[in-house]
């Protein structure tokens, strides 16, 4: 089973072209609260994305999902999730949560309609209750943000979660009641600050099965052209999975061998070595 690959866009030209690219989710973000503050200085995008944006895409769309992120648990709570489901989201996912009560808010407000639910594990608090999380039957998918939870963390690279463990951690819980489960995002291959091949070899190894495809992977406020974009998607994600036809056959210690590169590579990271 090959990665469900996301692409973060609320431009329907560019939803298409991912489309016609293999790419299964198109990612709306609405996120906004508290979003600035806990990632200043980093280089990171807040997007301009509105409810208005999934009709677009629902109308040039004929197979790709789409996935909205909402706002975290605030007193519009009810009124945004109404339109999200009102303008055809496919896919509505949490972010940002500490308790156990906001996840219960969520899933309230969504009770009757018919779309899934992604949660989103991004801070140290929905970590450790990861084990009460896996007993709500009502949760359709998991998701492990790498970034916010590093910030969370205090730690000063967004991978490290993925090199010390906890990343493990969480999968295995989430893998013990056979639900599905992704994290972090992906360039090309051979390029990001971990190169693509190795953060794939990762998901393999922990059973995920979706991933973001990043900003880096096709940056499209830098590029004019559309054919350009279409280039790109077409050639980079070929590779992505001719790359993981290869690695569907390979060997546990092919996986530990890659476990441990990651790794590595993350310390030198952290000291300004690579």
């Amino acid at each position: 089973m090959s990665l469900t690959l996301m692409y973060i866009t609320n431009d329907p030209e560019i939803a298409l072209i991912a489309e016609n690219n293999d790419v299964e989710w198109i990612f709306v973000d609405l996120e906004i609260l508290g979003k600035v503050e806990r990632q200043k200085g980093k280089d990171s995008v807040i997007s301009n994305h509105s409810v208005d944006d999934l009709k677009k895409l629902k109308n040039v769309l004929k197979k790709s999902k789409v996935l909205v992120r909402v706002n975290p648990i605030n007193k519009n709570t009810p009124d945004e999730i109404k339109k999200v489901c009102d303008n055809g989201a496919d896919i509505i996912m949490l972010p940002y949560f500490k308790t156990l009560n906001e996840v219960e808010i969520f899933l309230k407000n969504l009770s009757g309609k018919n779309l899934k639910n992604i949660i989103l594990i991004e801070t140290p608090e929905s970590v450790e209750l990861t084990d009460e999380l896996i007993k709500i039957n009502e949760i359709d998918y998991f998701y492990i943000g790498l970034n916010d939870l590093s910030l969370g963390y205090g730690f000063s690279f967004m991978f490290e979660p993925l090199a010390n463990g906890t990343v493990d951690k969480i999968a295995s819980k989430i893998s013990s009641v056979k639900k599905r489960f992704g994290f972090g995002g992906i360039a090309s291959l051979g390029r990001g600050a971990i190169p693509a091949e190795y953060i794939i070899g990762e998901h393999y190894r922990l059973g995920s099965s979706m991933v973001i495809l990043s900003r880096s992977f096709c940056n499209v406020q830098k590029i004019e052209r559309k054919d350009e974009i279409e280039k790109i998607f077409s050639s980079e994600i070929k590779k992505i999975r001719d790359y993981e036809k290869e690695i569907a056959l390979k060997d546990r210690n092919f996986f530990e061998k890659n476990r441990e590169k990651v790794k590595e590579m993350v310390i030198k990271i952290k000291q300004g070595d690579l």
